[in-house]
């Protein structure tokens, strides 16, 4: 799993390829769950907190952006 201030650090198109990664991670780890073939039950909880941490990440760098743009 990737650190916090890793995420944070990460662009735009960096977060969003991650995040398209994670989905994949995230669709095995169902298909394994629903076949008693997982390790790790935890790991399906953490991928979707990642997911989330990296949309947030996306959110702020966003928002910083108009800010700036619309500060006078």
């Amino acid at each position: 799993m990737s650190k916090k201030k890793e995420d944070k650090k990460l662009t735009k198109d960096q977060a969003e390829k991650k995040i398209l990664i994670l989905k994949k991670d995230l669709f095995n780890i169902r298909f394994k769950k629903i076949n008693n073939q997982i390790n790790n039950p935890a790991q399906y909880n953490q991928i979707k907190k990642s997911i989330a941490r990296l949309y947030t990440t996306i959110k702020i760098q966003n928002d910083k952006k108009n800010f700036k743009r619309n500060s006078y």
